[in-house]
């Protein structure tokens, strides 16, 4: 049985294929995340007439997608069977799903191949600009949503330690979860942004904050703006890392003290860790 990380990967690659498919216009798209040391695995497939494809493991350098993996960059064939650019360890499948013109990009997570993206159509067009943009994109996309998702669980390792009483260790937590809901709000997604702050509340709770004062709501950007606070950051620097206005930022902050009933900026950041709204 997967565990939950898995899923969570699963679910972000075929949120990519179906963006890639959309922009592209290509009919077919599928692909995988590594499972193992130089190869990856064929997972999620959309649009496809069988399921030869599924399954299929890909050797780093082997096929269309291996070399794409290899080299780190994207490559396109119009007719796969033909191609005498790449090797043809993967023939059989590719035929059984009746692809000839495919396009191949590599999914890089701070400078590491963690997967590849591909696009097909079933007859032997050359691939324009278009349909390798859209794959870029959906490739990109996925890379942002993958590097979120590891530095959050990163995190919640880190707070499930018995050494995360740690006060270093807990300023870095605390750090990490102020860039994260930063990094929230520049995500166009609304899924994954949800996703994103949903991973912030875990990290909260996972203060094991007393929650003896009366509950507490606060607006997520006001959480945003607190977070930040909480890093030592000024109104100034807090306004940049969120993309608002010094005027904004004092705003936010006046509110949250007037609802956690503090006079002060510690004052605000102690009484939102004790309410379980900051780790």
């Amino acid at each position: 049985m997967r565990n939950g990380a898995e899923r969570n990967e699963s679910a972000e690659v075929r949120a990519a294929l179906l963006r890639l498919r959309r922009a592209s216009g290509l009919p077919v798209a599928f692909g995988g995340l590594l499972s193992g040391s130089g190869r990856f695995r064929i997972e999620e497939l959309t649009g496809t007439a069988t399921t030869a494809l599924r399954g299929l493991h890909i050797d780093t350098g082997n096929g269309l997608g291996g070399k794409a993996a290899a080299r780190s960059r994207p490559f396109a064939v119009t007719d796969y069977h033909s191609s005498v650019v790449i090797s043809h360890e993967y023939d059989a499948a590719v035929a059984a799903e009746g692809l000839r013109s495919v396009l191949a990009v590599p999914v890089v997570v701070r400078r590491r191949v963690r997967g590849v993206l591909y696009g097909a159509l079933r007859q032997p067009l050359q691939l324009g600009d278009r349909p390798l943009s859209a794959a870029l994109e959906a490739a990109r996309e996925l890379e942002q949503a993958l590097v979120v998702q590891d530095e959050a669980e990163r995190l919640l390792s880190v707070a499930r330690q018995p050494t995360a009483a740690d006060p270093v260790m807990w300023e870095e937590v605390r750090e990490a979860h102020g860039a994260l809901r930063a990094l929230a709000q520049r995500v166009g997604d609304p899924l994954l942004r949800q996703e994103m702050l949903a991973a912030c509340g875990r990290l909260a709770a996972a203060s094991g904050g007393s929650r003896e004062a009366a509950p507490v709501s606060l607006s997520p950007r006001e959480v945003d703006v607190l977070s930040c606070v909480a890093s030592g950051a000024t109104n100034a620097a807090v306004a940049e890392q969120l993309g608002l206005r010094p005027e904004t930022v004092k705003g936010y902050l006046r509110s949250a003290m007037r609802k956690l009933g503090a006079h002060t900026r510690l004052q605000a950041v102690v009484a939102a860790r004790r309410a379980g709204l900051l780790p």
